[in-house]
Formats: C-alpha cells, sequence, structure tokens
C-alpha cells in the first residue's frame, strides 16, 4: 500500500478536537482513527482482499460530508427515487437524518424507529456502536466508528410482530467535491418478535463519493428478520459496507443483496449463530459491467449446534466487469448438528469479464452436514440455437437466457412491492441485452 496516498487520505479526515460529543464516543472514535493510521489500509497481501484494491479510493481527495439541505429533495423525488413499501422511512442525506424525507408513522405499540444522533450526544455509551470495530477491526469498520455522526436505530420489543417493513435510505447528495459518508445502522429484535427491514444505499449518477457502511442487527431468542439490500450508488462511486449479525436461541435471519451500482463496491456479511437452533440464509445477486468491479465477502460462524445455515449467490458479469465471492462457513468445535450448504453460480457474457470464487469450508466439529459448490459458465449454446431455431435473434436469445437465469433471485423476494422496484432496476442493468419482461 502506498503510506502517502494512505496518509494523505487520513489527513483529509482528521476528527476535529472540538467535538462535543461525550467522552465514550470522543474516546472510541479516536482509538478507531489511531487503529487505521497504525494499521494502514488493507493490500493485496490480505487474504479477504487479494482481488479488491483500494488505491482507487484512497487516490481521490474526498473531505467528511455535511448536512444537505438541498431544495430540490423532496419526500416525493425519495420515494421517486427507492420506493415505498408502506411502512416508516427514515432518510439520511450523506449519513445525515432528514426528518423533512422521512415518514415514521404506523409504527407497531413500543417500537422504536428513530436516529442515533441523540444517543451519540448522551453520556453512556451507545449499545452496539462500538461492536464492529471492537469484534472484529479492518480499516473502513474503523474509519466508520471514528467519523459516523448519525444512523438509523431500530428496536422491536419483545413478542412483537411488526408487517410492515421498516425502510432505511442513505442516499448520497452531490457537493463541490468528493465527499465521504459513513452511513451507520442498529438493529435489535426482541425475543420472539417478527420484522422485516429495507436499505436502499443511493446516489445521484455521475457523482463520485464515498459511502462506508456499517449495520448491525441483533437477534433475541426466537427473533425473526428479514433484510433486504439494495445497492444502487453512482457508478463513478465507491461503497464499501458490513453487514455484522449476532443470532440467538432459534432465531430467523434472511437476507437479500442486490449489487447494481458503484465503480467498486463491497459487501461483506458476518453472521454469528450464538444460540443452538438459529437459523440464517443469505441470497445475492451482483451484476457488474463496464469496469464495475463488485465484492460480496461472507462468513458464517456456527458456534452451537443444531443451527442451520442456507447460502446463495449468483453473478452476471458483462464487458469488463468483475465479480468476487468469497464465502467461509465455519462449524467452531461444539456446534455438532450442524446444517450448512453455500453455492455461487456465474455466468460470464464477455471474454474480457472476470470472476474469482472461492466458497469455503472450516469444520472443527462431528457429526455436521456440510455442502458448497461454485459453478462459472457461458450461456448454453443448446439453449441459444433453440431459440434461435424458433425465429429469435441471437440477442433477443441471449437476453432471455440472461434473465432467465437471474429471476431465480428475484423469485426469493416475498415484499412484491420491493420486488417489481428490483426487477425494473436489475433490467435496467441489463438494457444492453434487451431483456424482455
Amino acid at each position: 500500500m502506498n503510506t502517502a496516498a494512505s496518509e494523505a487520505f487520513l489527513s483529509r479526515l482528521q476528527p476535529g478536537t472540538d467535538s462535543p460529543h461525550p467522552a465514550w464516543l470522543q474516546a472510541l472514535r479516536r482509538a478507531a482513527f489511531q487503529w487505521v493510521a497504525e494499521q494502514g489500509f488493507p493490500t493485496a497481501k490480505d487474504e479477504a482482499w487479494k482481488y479488491t484494491r483500494v488505491a482507487p479510493i484512497l487516490e481521490i481527495p474526498f473531505q467528511p460530508a455535511k448536512p444537505d439541505t438541498n431544495p430540490q429533495l423532496c419526500a416525493a423525488s425519495v420515494e421517486r427515487l427507492v420506493g415505498d413499501y408502506g411502512g416508516p422511512r427514515l432518510v439520511f442525506v450523506n449519513g445525515y437524518f432528514a426528518a423533512g424525507l422521512s415518514t415514521l408513522e404506523r409504527l407497531a405499540p413500543g417500537t422504536q424507529v428513530t436516529h442515533l444522533a441523540p444517543l451519540l450526544r448522551a453520556d453512556r455509551e451507545a449499545p452496539l456502536f462500538a461492536d464492529a470495530f471492537r469484534a472484529r477491526p479492518q480499516a473502513f469498520t474503523a474509519l466508520n466508528a471514528a467519523f459516523a455522526e448519525d444512523g438509523a436505530l431500530v428496536q422491536i420489543p419483545a413478542e412483537t410482530r411488526v408487517d410492515e417493513p421498516i425502510h432505511l435510505v442513505f442516499l448520497s447528495a452531490p457537493g463541490p467535491t468528493p465527499r465521504a459518508s459513513h452511513p451507520r445502522a442498529l438493529v435489535r429484535v426482541g425475543a420472539g418478535s417478527r420484522a422485516i427491514l429495507v436499505e436502499s444505499h443511493v446516489g445521484s449518477a455521475g457523482e463520485v463519493y464515498l459511502s462506508n457502511a456499517v449495520s448491525e442487527v441483533l437477534l433475541d431468542a426466537g427473533a425473526a428478520l428479514e433484510h433486504y439490500k439494495v445497492q444502487n450508488e453512482s457508478t463513478a462511486a465507491f461503497h464499501v459496507a458490513l453487514l455484522s449479525v449476532r443470532q440467538a436461541r432459534d432465531s430467523h435471519f434472511t437476507a437479500h443483496s442486490w449489487a447494481l451500482g458503484a465503480a467498486l463496491a463491497r459487501q461483506e456479511v458476518r453472521v454469528v449463530l450464538e444460540g443452538p437452533g438459529a437459523e440464517v440464509v443469505l441470497n445475492g445477486l451482483y451484476l457488474p459491467r463496464g469496469k464495475q468491479h463488485l465484492d460480496n465477502q461472507t462468513t458464517i460462524e456456527h458456534l452451537a449446534p443444531r443451527c442451520t445455515s442456507r447460502e446463495f449467490y449468483k453473478g452476471v458479469m458483462d464487458d469488463r466487469g468483475h465479480g468476487v465471492f468469497d464465502g467461509r462457513i465455519i462449524v467452531h468445535p461444539g456446534a455438532m448438528k450442524t446444517d450448512a450448504s453455500q453455492t455461487n453460480k456465474n455466468l460470464l457474457l464477455s471474454e474480457v469479464a472476470q470472476i474469482n470464487t472461492q466458497p469455503r469450508l472450516e469444520i472443527f466439529a462431528d457429526d455436521v452436514k456440510c455442502a458448497h459448490g461454485a459453478a462459472v459458465g457461458q450461456l448454453d449454446e443448446q439453449a441459444l440455437f433453440y431459440l434461435r431455431s424458433r425465429g429469435i435473434s441471437l440477442a433477443m436469445a441471449r437476453s432471455v437466457l440472461t434473465f432467465a437465469f437471474v429471476s431465480e433471485m428475484l423469485e426469493l423476494i416475498r415484499l412484491e412491492p420491493l420486488r417489481a422496484d428490483v426487477q425494473r432496476l436489475v433490467t435496467a442493468q441489463l438494457q444492453r441485452l434487451e431483456v424482455l419482461v
């Protein structure tokens, strides 16, 4: 790593000394920033980063994002951009809560959906806020801990069913210079409760910015959460994100991830199954085109017995697009009766598109059932021939087969309005292939 570039990058983001934050937060910020200054940014020598270079991020003179007062932004424009799914919506612009763009109605009794800033000004340390950095520090997670000024707080009490989805919108607005924002979300679902959460990460087309996001999820015993994330950043922007999940006994977590935007994006998912009988499902779709680089990193740790994990990711790479999938399932000692499977399928549509896939199992317990696999291929020539023999053009035949490959992931979306929005975005991403829907 270019030390000079790293130092210059950090110097532009150096935290101020006149912070109004309480002592606990100032100490955390100093520790996190110092960690990055001493350890530096990952390089190709780091196993988890060997296919993703961070130099393009460090070379840009990012400045800390500030609250945006763009008069052109209104609730209707945000709704057109990210959809309306019928439930409460929290909107953050450049990492700061935008009350005028948010809708906090229709909340279940006892449910708390608000922003973090008041909690970060309190003398008592905010629960979960430092967990991601302290548990497994890395450069971008540390930067989020050092610079996040606001974020979403979702707390659902025990034995509560939240039927309408909670929508978190993280919008990067343009500025005179490239900006770096650090979105944050803290989510806790109480024992026996049910909820749906949607995260939308978007930005102005063509704008260069960095969105460095961290989401922390804690599921108590018997809780269930469906989590959907749509990453549709500007194709000139950078998106680095961590989703960290801890699950107690008999909890259920399902995550769906769609990586569509950004010049370079890296989504890391860490799930720790801490209680017996916990279940997790991770689904993902990534569609790099042009010169996009979309990296997916997943780690599922089985700490307790009788836990189940299912993982299914698909990628479609076109032009010079570069996709990465690195998935780890770790079965720790004592995690007997583990049932885990992991599948990654990839479709290359051009001769210069790339995919690096590495599914991994690390098993340190007996009496388990685990499987993993990966596949990389091109469109089936026989299927193309069949469609062309029916009078369909080559371009249209390629489009039909590509969309059929992708549609399997769309069918997994149970939230119908979101499924329609994601299908529209996926179709736009594949529009050069003239996909029909």
